[in-house]
C-alpha cells in the first residue's frame, strides 16, 4: 500500500519542483479554505433560522471528527511526507502524525452531515467541493500522502454513520417524550373541588 501511496503523492505532490502559480493557490486553500466551511455554516446559521439547531449539531461532529482524527493520528505517528524528504513543507506544520488528516475529516464530517438535511443538500455539496480543493492543496504542499485524506474521509464516513443512528434514535425515542411531556403541561389543571 505505501509504494501506491508514495506514487500518487509524487503525481499530486509539488514535490521539490513546484508549479509556482499552483504553489500559490495551494497554500492558499491549504491555510484557509477551511474557514469557507465555517463561514458556510454561519451563514445557515443566520439566514436559515430552521436549520440553526442542526447547524450546531454538525458543529458538533465536526468537533468530534477533530478530536478521533488527532487521537489517531498521534496514535499511528505516520510521518509526513515532508518528513520522510519526498517534499519540502510549503507550509508552516508540526511534524506529528499525519493519518488521518484532520482537515479531511473535519471537512468531509461537514459535507456529509449536511448532506444528510434536505434543506441543506446544496450547502453540503459547496463544503464538499472546497474539502476536495482542500485535500488536494495539503497533498501539494507536502502536508499530507493521498492515503491520509482517504483515511480522513472514511473517518467522516463513520462518524456521519453515527450521527444519522444518533438522529434517528433521538427522533424515535426522545422527541416523542418530549411531545409528551410538553402536552401533559399545557393540559390544564382541574381544580382539587371537580
Amino acid at each position: 500500500m505505501q509504494p501506491m501511496n508514495i506514487a500518487l503523492f509524487q503525481w499530486l505532490g509539488a514535490g521539490h519542483a513546484p508549479n509556482p502559480q499552483l504553489l500559490w493557490f495551494a497554500t492558499l486553500a491549504a491555510e484557509g479554505a477551511s474557514w469557507l466551511c465555517l463561514a458556510l455554516l454561519a451563514w445557515v446559521a443566520w439566514r436559515k433560522p430552521a436549520q440553526r439547531s442542526y447547524a450546531m449539531a454538525t458543529l458538533v461532529a465536526a468537533a468530534v471528527a477533530a478530536i478521533a482524527a488527532h487521537a489517531l493520528a498521534d496514535a499511528l505517528n505516520f510521518p509526513r511526507p515532508f518528513a520522510t524528504g519526498l517534499s519540502p513543507s510549503y507550509i508552516e506544520h508540526g511534524a506529528r502524525g499525519s493519518l488521518p488528516s484532520a482537515h479531511a475529516s473535519v471537512m468531509f464530517t461537514l459535507a456529509l452531515v449536511l448532506g444528510l438535511r434536505p434543506a441543506l443538500r446544496n450547502v453540503g455539496l459547496a463544503v464538499f467541493a472546497i474539502a476536495l480543493v482542500t485535500a488536494w492543496a495539503r497533498i501539494y504542499v507536502g502536508v499530507h500522502f493521498p492515503l491520509d485524506i482517504a483515511a480522513g474521509f472514511a473517518l467522516a464516513a463513520l462518524i456521519t454513520a453515527s450521527f444519522w443512528v444518533v438522529s434517528i434514535a433521538v427522533h424515535r425515542f426522545i422527541v416523542p417524550l418530549i411531545a409528551r411531556d410538553d402536552a401533559r403541561s399545557a393540559r390544564p389543571a382541574r381544580s382539587l373541588g371537580a
